[in-house]
Parts: structure tokens; sequence; C-alpha cells
């Protein structure tokens, strides 16, 4: 190396491209109290304050200009950086917002928040004790109590990235368990292999079974009653026949609190078929597993504690923040490990000054690991037990208060009774009211309507073949219409050409119209979706924390208000 590149290096080593901080605290320090400013004001003040928007709406191409997203070669200014922030949870969506209904998580807990911010900062990897003391201490605490409320007094567990993952290790452990070559031979070492689950259950289930090379046909789908539980005596049924086919039953996977009806599946009368079996049980209770906080309502999970394995999202009715799933097991046989494990010499030296047990990376299939156990703990600690109850009691209080509320108003029908915070009901135009009694009034309630037009060439007059509408459309370019024309050139029997169109005004579904008017004006958002035979039904989620009779009330009248004209 030449005497002049040395320097160069030298001097391009002890430089820095503006405007970056690295080296200046003051600035950094500074940087920080302004973004953090920014996020308490626009994020937490008015993110959750019911008197603004849930968000602010924009096609995806201004949103893209909005946000100038190309990365440039360039740096910008902080002032610049700080606008970023600002545009960034502008047209965010605000999940912490009393009116966001939207998914199975909302609300915003300011202690679990506390616990993200410092996780975020430490900015560790939760493999080893080594780099991560404070929190494979903790996790191991957090997982004991959770382990505790399923009823078990010892096991193993592991935070994952998501109940999806949960259950997709819940299905590897059982067939490890069963096969343990498979580990190292693969798929040559299994016979066909059947996994047993509902049709209510996560899709989660069949992405696990093509992800882990077993194949969505191993699914064994059972039968769920009206209610959305699964049927005993089907699975008993798909046991057999899956046998009779040649098929190794190894797993059953039961859903406490399915997606959208809410249901939880009868655990005990599972248990007994999978004891009679040998089958493992699974419990997939990412979203009514925190039903066991309350001691009301915790009879929905009766026989949780004969399962194998639960999967359980303390950031969905616990609002403890996205995210934080739980990957529950009874095993004390270090099975994780065993599964999982591939002792990694850089990382897992067991010739380490402390207890290597403590290195809990080789339970999981992932190296890095984010921390998610400070947001639960650092709740769990400010609201205690109690405070946890209290917040899942008064769920299923303020669902209550919903299902009342809307057998007293005309125009919303409920799909069926809850059992959970999960309420379903649709709404009922104005101009279907009072015609339930039409046989085919279900499908008019969620239908499109039908106008067949023709023009003729020489006249070029449009004239009514056919209008039979299921929904009144008022005109073409009334609120949720679309119109599709078909055009073309059909020779006539004396030879002349007559040219014509046909037009289908279509009258969108009553939900999706809705939903479009209430995420671009901001007001609300809820979900909805079609359901087997149903047609398309609201799903209103009840579980924000801070959300009151009022913010149920405003749901209501809102819908009022957006579905007036249809």
């Amino acid at each position: 190396m030449t005497p002049t590149l040395l320097t160069e290096l030298i001097l391009m080593a002890d430089s820095k491209l503006l405007p970056s901080l690295d080296g200046d605290p003051v600035a950094v320090e500074t940087l920080l109290q302004d973004v953090f400013g920014i996020v308490v004001d626009e994020a937490i003040r008015k993110g959750t304050s019911a008197s603004e928007k849930v968000c602010e709406w924009k096609e995806p191409e201004e949103l893209k200009q909005l946000l100038d997203l190309e990365l440039q070669s360039q740096g910008e200014s902080q002032e610049q950086i700080l606008e970023r922030c600002r545009a960034v949870i502008r047209y965010s969506v605000k999940t912490g917002h009393p009116r966001f209904f939207n998914q199975l998580f909302s609300g915003l807990d300011p202690h679990a928040l506390a616990g993200r911010i410092i996780t975020e900062s430490l900015n560790t990897s939760q493999y080893t004790y080594e780099i991560a003391p404070v929190f494979v201490l903790m996790e191991e605490e957090v997982l004991k109590k959770l382990r505790a409320l399923v009823g078990w007094s010892s096991g193993d567990g592991i935070f994952c990235p998501g109940g999806s993952i949960s259950n997709m290790y819940a299905i590897n452990l059982a067939r490890y368990q069963r096969y343990p070559d498979c580990k190292q031979r693969g798929l040559r070492a299994l016979p066909p292999l059947a996994l047993f689950t509902s049709e209510e259950c996560h899709y989660s289930i069949n992405k696990g079974a093509a992800f882990l090379g077993l194949g969505t046909d191993s699914v064994r789908v059972v039968k769920a009653d009206e209610r959305g539980k699964m049927i005993p005596e089907d699975l008993e049924r798909q046991i057999s026949l899956a046998e009779a086919e040649g098929a190794v039953p190894f797993l059953v996977s039961a859903t406490s609190g399915t997606t959208v009806l809410g249901a939880f599946d009868p655990l005990d009368a599972i248990a007994d078929v999978c004891q009679h079996h040998g089958l493992w049980l699974h419990v997939d209770a990412a979203w009514g597993g925190s039903v066991l906080l309350s001691q009301t309502h915790r009879h929905l999970l009766d026989g949780i504690q004969r399962a194998d394995s639960v999967a359980w999202n303390p950031h969905k009715l616990l609002a403890a923040g996205l995210q934080c799933s739980a990957l529950l097991l009874q095993d004390t046989s270090n099975l994780l490990k065993r599964c999982h494990g591939s002792q990694a010499s850089y990382l897992f030296q067991q010739d380490k000054f402390y207890d290597v047990a403590l290195d809990t990376g080789d339970k999981v299939v992932q190296c890095g690991r984010r921390v998610d156990c400070l947001k639960l703990w650092l709740m769990w600690k400010a609201q205690g037990g109690q405070g946890l109850e209290h917040r899942i009691d008064q769920a299923f209080a303020l669902a209550r208060y919903l299902v009342e509320e809307i057998k007293k108003r005309e125009g919303f029908e409920l799909v069926m009774e809850p059992e959970f915070v999960n309420v379903c009901f649709w709404f009922v135009p104005p101009s279907l009211r009072g015609k339930q009694a039409s046989p085919d009034y279900s499908e008019r309630l969620s239908q499109v309507g039908f106008l067949w037009l023709w023009v003729t060439q020489v006249r070029e007059l449009m004239q009514l073949v056919r209008f039979c509408p299921l929904l009144p459309i008022p005109d073409m370019s009334g609120p949720g219409t679309s119109l599709l024309l078909l055009m073309g050139v059909r020779q006539l029997e004396d030879n002349t050409n007559l040219s014509f169109v046909v037009g289908v005004v279509i009258r969108s579904k009553v939900a999706p119209v809705l939903k479009e008017r209430m995420v671009k004006e901001g007001s609300m958002m809820i979900g909805y979706q079609p359901h087997g035979s149903r047609g398309n039904f609201f799903r209103m989620v009840v579980a924000n924390p801070t959300l009151t009779c009022a913010d149920i009330d405003f749901l209501l009248n809102e819908l009022e208000r957006l579905g007036q004209d249809l």
C-alpha cells in the first residue's frame, strides 16, 4: 500500500458524512427527544383520542408521493427527518384508537409500550444468558406464570414471532416426538401422517403442514357445530377414516377462541379422544388464552390442562403490544432443544463460566430472537393479576352491552349469541327492513342487482329488456354501484347488423360499502367477512382496554349514518 493511499484511508476513517450523528451524543439526545415528543403527541395523544381520526386514508399512488419513499444517495437534514416521522404516523392506522375494532389486537397499554421502548433501545438477542441475562431469567418467569394459569406445575416454553409460528412449532414437536429420526432423515423417515383440526381453525395449521413438508392433504378437517365448535364424534370418525386410508394420526389441534365466531372447542372431550388414540393435543389459544386470567370466564377453556402444548398471544386480548406470543409445553424432557437444537459452537459453548442451561437459543429455529417478554412482564407488574383479570371481565361486559344494544335497534341482526368478545352481526339497510320473512331475505342482504340494456344501431334507442333487482338501485351513479358494459355486434336473419350493449349495474354488498365509507372518513374500522353459507357480516372485536359504552354506541350510530341511503 502506498503512503498516499494509506493517508487517504486514514482520513476517510476519521471523517463522517453529514448529517450523521455518530460521535455527537448531544445531537443524538436532541433528535431522540424530538422524536419521542412527536410519538407522544401524534401516536399516543392523538392516536388514542376519540376526537381524532382512526386513519387518514390515501390511495396507494398518492401515499407514495406524500411519503417520498425513494431512498437517495445523500442524507437529509434533521428537520426533514422529523417531518418524515410525523408523516409516517399521520398516514398510519392508529390501532390504539378506541374506534379501531378491526383486528384481534387493539389498544395501547402504557406500561407495555414502555417495555417495548426499552427492548428496542437495548437491541439485544434472546439466545444466550451472556448477552441477555435479564431477559433470559425474565422470560422463564413469565412462561412459568402462563403455564401455571394453564394448570401445569412444570414444563417448558418459548416466545415465538407470532401465533402462527407457535402452531407450526407444535406440529413439528409432535412429529419429532413420534419420529425423532425425521430430524436427520427428513420425510424419508416418515409414513403418511395425518393431523386433525376443525373447519374453524386458524389458517396457520394448513400453512404449517405445507411448510413442514407434510402437505395440506395431511390436514384432516373435522366438522364444527353451528356455533363453530369442533364436534368430537366427527373427530373420532376422521381418525378412523385416516387410519383406514393408511395414514398415521399424530396430532389434534383444537382452538380456544376461533378467529371469526370466537368459539371454544370442547377440550375435555377432545382430550379424551386424544388420550384414547395416543395423539398429541395442541390448543391454539392465541386469541382466547387470556380468558384464563378470569375466574368468571376461564371455564370456557376447561380441559386445557390436558393439552401437550398451548399457543397463547398476550398481544391480543391483554393488549401487550405486537408481538407477544408464547408457546407453552407440558414436556419436561427438553423436547424443544432436542427437536430444534444444532449446537452451534460459536454461540453455545459448553465450557462457559456460567450454567449453559440458561442459553435458550437452541430451543428455537431462529438464531437472532427479539425480546418479547419485557412488555408483558412490565404490564403485569403494573396491573397485577387482578388488574388484568378486570380487563378481561370488562371486555366481556362491553361485549354483552353491544349485544343488548343490537337487539334493541332496528336494522341490526346478530349472527348468533356470542360466548366470547367476538360480536358478529349484520347491518340491514333501510331498503330491506321489515322484509325478514321473505324467503330470499338472506340472499338479498348480501347479493347484487342486475340491469340488462340493449341499444340498436339504427334507432340508437336504449330499451329496458329486463330489470330484476335484488337491492333497490336508485341510479347507476348511486353509492355502492358500478357499471359493467359488454359490447358486441350480432348479424340478424335479414343480414342487418345489430349493435348492442349489455349493462350490468352491480350493487355492492352492504358490508364492503360501509367499510369503504368508514375508512375513507377515518371515523372507525371494523372487519367483515362471509362465513360458510352466511353472507358478509361485521365482526366486532371488543378488546381495547379503554373502550367505553359510548364507543359502542358510536359504532352503531355510525353504521346507521353511513348506511342510511342503502
